[in-house]
């Protein structure tokens, strides 16, 4: 059974439960009343929606819980087992299955479709505008449909569609646009080769259009996602190169954010590379002081003073530098917006991992059963990885009362890798 299959399974099955309105606990809690026993927890209700386990014998009991057909669940698990021909009910097609084979920008030979204006591309650009503010409170596999729907529905817009230049150019900016909130979405429901598709075929509607800024946007975010997935090597070359694709008369505030991500590779890469992470967060933090040149797009709204310390407690974090790490992330959990649960799960577990660097075990395992409150009900693949570094960094501290309770508690998320 392939890991992909049974985390779409997992995505799939968190959204029923969602579309119900229930909790993991919740719905645990009704999954022993209808099968009369004590057995289901929400830590495996979670399980399942991790992808660790695939829920063979509860399903006549979730169907009745979640109001679907017991075929339709049935269906969804022969998928995971791997029928070729089976699908996932309801589930997004990939954009491999979705986009045109070939060159996805390609015009059609004989543009048949309406003309449009710049109205429609207003209309769209608030779209994926939307899409971004509603990934900062929402999971990958809340927006991954959605986000596919849009992007393969403004590739048709521009193949079938006639305009001017000057509207076919910012068309092309927002399929750009859309290529990178698409990919980051996949990325974060752990939809990596879906991901790496949407953010090259961003590149190459940003090239077309001739916007250095968001192809570097781009670029910095498929090394961003490198260099979390063992590429690392690749993810500084093409950090490197997303910087300097925007040149530096790029506004300030995307200099900044494509800094973070070439330290962000270099840490990723390792100890020889600290020194070359170090100075490219202080270029960044130069970066965004400069108050000269153009003024920033709006995809960069959310790069802020908060979010590069926030990079630099990472980077501390992963160089075993806690002294600095901890009061850093500290001060920024402080203020941090509350509705942004995933990245206050990812950031805290920066922090269990700093607090137990620094040999603070009983801080680091508050800070573990933190994360795992905020991420429980999260159909995201980050917080679900980040949860499973902060249990494996405890596993030294096992003698000490406080992490062997969220071990005992939690142990089984380390078996959904």
């Amino acid at each position: 059974m392939g890991n992909d299959r049974r985390r779409q399974f997992g995505l799939y099955l968190a959204g029923l439960r969602r579309s119900t309105g229930k909790s993991q606990r919740q719905l645990a809690s009704l999954l022993c009343v209808l099968s009369g026993t004590q057995s289901i927890t929400r830590n495996e209700v979670s399980r399942w929606e991790r992808g660790g386990r695939v829920p063979d014998s509860w399903l006549p009991f979730l169907a009745a819980g979640l109001t679907v057909p017991e075929a339709q669940l049935r269906q969804a698990v022969t998928y995971v087992r791997g029928d070729r021909l089976a699908q996932l009910p309801g589930a997004t097609a990939t954009l491999a299955q979705l986009l045109p084979s070939g060159d996805p920008l390609a015009p059609l030979a004989a543009r048949t479709g309406r003309r449009i204006g710049t109205d429609t591309v207003h209309g769209l650009a608030g779209r994926v505008h939307g899409l971004r503010l509603a990934d900062d409170v929402l999971a990958g596999g809340d927006l991954i449909a959605p986000a596919f729907r849009e992007l393969t529905a403004a590739v048709a817009l521009y193949r079938e569609s006639s305009f001017t230049g000057e509207v076919g150019r910012a068309l092309l900016v927002q399929i750009g646009e859309l290529g990178q909130i698409t990919g980051w979405i996949a990325s974060d429901a752990g939809c990596l080769e879906d991901a790496e598709r949407a953010y090259r075929l961003g590149i190459s509607a940003a090239r077309q259009a001739g916007d250095g800024p968001l192809v570097a946007n781009l670029a910095g975010s498929l090394a961003y996602q490198w260099a979390n997935t063992g590429r690392e090597g690749e993810a500084v070359d093409m950090a490197q190169a997303a910087v300097d694709e925007a040149g530096e008369d790029a506004p300030g505030q995307t200099r900044a954010l494509f800094l973070d991500r070439v330290a962000w590779a270099h840490t990723k890469a390792g100890r020889p590379q600290a020194q070359a992470a170090m100075r490219a967060l202080g270029e960044a933090h130069e970066a965004l002081t400069d108050e000269g040149g153009a003024e920033a797009p709006q995809w960069a709204y959310w790069v802020s003073r908060e979010e590069l310390e926030v990079m630099d407690a990472r980077v501390f974090t992963e160089l075993h530098r806690p002294l600095r790490a901890v009061p850093l992330l500290t001060e920024v959990l402080g203020r941090y917006d509350a509705t942004h649960a995933r990245e206050l799960a990812l950031y805290r577990s920066w922090l269990a991992i700093a607090l137990a660097d620094a040999n603070e075990p009983e801080q680091a395992a508050a800070e573990a059963q933190r994360v795992i409150d905020l991420s429980g009900d999260l159909t995201s693949d980050r917080t679900a990885s980040r949860t499973r570094a902060v249990l494996e960094r405890l596993r030294p501290f096992e003698d000490v009362p406080e992490v062997r309770t969220v071990l005992a508690e939690h142990g089984h998320l380390l078996l959904g890798a």
